[in-house]
């Protein structure tokens, strides 16, 4: 099964991929994991995306969706997988689907994660982390200290509200427009409530996708 996780940030894609591939049985294809793996391995796609990214440049799509392409074909892929963070454009979009098309696969859903912006900015600015150990800490004020080594908490520049409005425009002009193009193309999209404990809205997922 391919499931294709949509959302906004902070609507919860990557806590719920991992709940998602263990009750689908498939795999989690993430964007900058299987980007980090080619460019360990050296392959030649892999070497490509390394000398964009040494330059500090952006990875063109074309070389991003051929490394997706290549994991596909790998045999750990072969009961299907859960594409996280593989789509944020239109373009993106209709590459994914030449890249499926050519491994003689489809989407057989793309699920929507829906959140109202007023609880992602609640959300992700309760957000903390250690200065010193990286340690993640949800509801815990940022000048608090670490329980794990005593440093102190603060809150990462992307967590601040004003940072996490900005991102929410991004989405709203780039990859929300992505959710159209897949209802236009005749795609399965289903729409999940994403407020709510980690295992309700994984239920919630699942009976959309009919599990």
């Amino acid at each position: 099964m391919n499931i294709l996780l949509f959302g906004k940030p902070g609507a919860g894609k990557g806590t719920q991929a991992p709940k998602l591939a263990e009750a689908l049985g498939a795999k989690i294809l993430a964007t900058g994991d299987v980007l980090r793996t080619a460019t360990r391995a050296g392959t030649t796609l892999g070497k490509k995306a390394k000398e964009f990214m040494d330059r500090g440049d952006l990875v063109p799509d074309d070389v991003i969706l051929g490394i997706v392409g290549e994991a596909l074909a790998r045999p750990e892929y072969a009961r299907g997988a859960i594409l996280d963070g593989v789509v944020r454009t239109v373009p993106q979009a209709e590459g994914l689907e030449r890249v499926l098309k050519s491994a003689n696969r489809k989407l057989d859903a793309v699920l929507n994660f829906d959140i109202d912006n007023d609880e992602i900015v609640r959300r992700l600015s309760a957000r903390t982390v250690c200065e010193n150990c990286q340690t993640p800490y949800t509801g815990r004020e940022p000048g608090g200290k670490c329980d794990k080594c005593g440093g102190m908490l603060v809150r990462r520049k992307d967590d601040e509200p004003a940072a996490i409005r900005n991102r929410l425009a991004v989405y709203e002009a780039q990859t929300a427009p992505v959710f159209n193009w897949y209802q236009g193309n005749g795609s399965t999209v289903v729409t999940v409530d994403a407020v709510g404990s980690m295992d309700e809205v994984t239920k919630r997922a699942l009976k959309a996708l009919g599990r």
